[in-house]
């Protein structure tokens, strides 16, 4: 063969693997490197090298991400959050995504929590921050001011549901925000209800606490609303025994026996007329709504019904509650339930 023609066709040769090795290089930064949905959790607390090590697991062509990495200075830049990585992005994306801190929100749900140390292990399972954080803020009293609570009454301030946050908010500013809800659920017509049972903010949500301790039948909540507004009314004791496990913090007490209703605490109903000094749970939207419309009637007492089917006998005078209560009791014994 001519020397020109074979030198020609080691040109062309050379020419089409260049074309293919970069096409090749091309590929690793700009082919897809996310195969699957995932989430990526970057705290605060982690260096360059656990990202780099969890990323591992989620993306390929790591080589070209370790290039455009060095080129953004990303080891001393990304940025902590939750990230979402979507199929088909590539390394220049995810890297840009984790440098400009684009995060994706996380959904936040509390509920059935009965005190702070209860909602700050909650919060710590779904936040960067660790539950000490949080337990340090939810009793902080200076922090609690500035909201127009204290250190105690803070706790009636949070509506449980389901909100959106970013994975990286702080406690302080966790609280802040839920300000920001308490003030929303309460203009959505409810202060206008709450005229008219007389009881401010903190009476509703420390009344509504007791109403969902007593009972999760949605229906009846109103009627017990509707009791103890009668006795708040009539200077009666509340006389609620969720407030005596309340006091004793033994939450799992099955029966209430009388030397339990003699337990010293302000939370004690039973010793101390009026409302507790604030919530004994984090009570349901439902039993807010409930003290807020709350069933007119003449009843004073309930007792649970011995059909232990979550519902309650009512009754006018203490001679039928204490028949309906004997009868109860008997169940109980019944049971063996002690």
């Amino acid at each position: 063969m001519h020397k020109k023609a074979l030198l020609f066709i080691t040109l062309v040769a050379l020419v089409v693997v260049m074309a293919g090795a970069a096409l090749v290089v091309r590929n690793q930064f700009y082919g897809s490197a996310v195969h699957e949905e995932s989430d990526l959790y970057v705290s605060s607390r982690c260096d360059y090298a656990a990202l780099r090590d969890t990323l591992a697991r989620h993306i390929g062509h790591r080589w070209a991400f370790d290039r455009y990495a060095a080129r953004l200075e990303l080891g001393r830049s990304f940025k902590p959050g939750r990230y979402l990585l979507r199929p088909g992005m590539n390394v220049i994306e995810v890297a840009r995504m984790l440098k400009l801190g684009e995060q994706t929100p996380v959904r936040i749900t509390f509920n059935n929590v009965r005190t702070p140390a209860q909602l700050a292990g909650k919060l710590g399972r779904q936040f960067d921050a660790d539950s000490a954080s949080f337990a340090q803020v939810l009793t902080s009293d200076s922090l609690a001011r500035t909201l127009g609570f204290d250190s105690v009454t803070l706790f009636s301030m949070f509506i449980p549901n389901t909100y959106e946050f970013y994975w990286t908010a702080s406690p302080q500013e966790f609280v802040t925000r839920m300000k920001r809800e308490y003030d929303r659920f309460w203009a959505a017509g409810r202060d206008e209800k709450r005229d008219r049972s007389g009881l401010s903010r903190l009476e509703v949500m420390t009344l509504a606490s007791i109403v969902y301790e007593e009972t999760r039948k949605v229906d009846e909540m109103p009627r017990i609303a509707g009791v103890y507004i009668n006795r708040l009314r009539r200077g009666i004791p509340l006389q609620a025994d969720p407030t005596v496990k309340y006091a004793m913090q033994d939450f799992g007490l099955r029966r209430i026996l009388y030397k339990h209703l003699k337990y010293p605490s302000p939370y004690n109903t039973y010793v101390n007329k009026g409302l507790p000094p604030s919530p004994i749970c984090m009570p349901s939207i439902d039993a807010i709504d409930a003290v807020l419309g709350y069933e007119r009637h003449d009843y004073l007492f309930f007792c649970a019904r011995p059909t232990f089917d979550g519902y309650h006998n009512f009754a006018r005078t203490l001679r039928e509650h204490n028949a309906n209560a004997r009868a109860y009791s008997a169940e109980l014994n019944r049971r063996r339930i002690k």
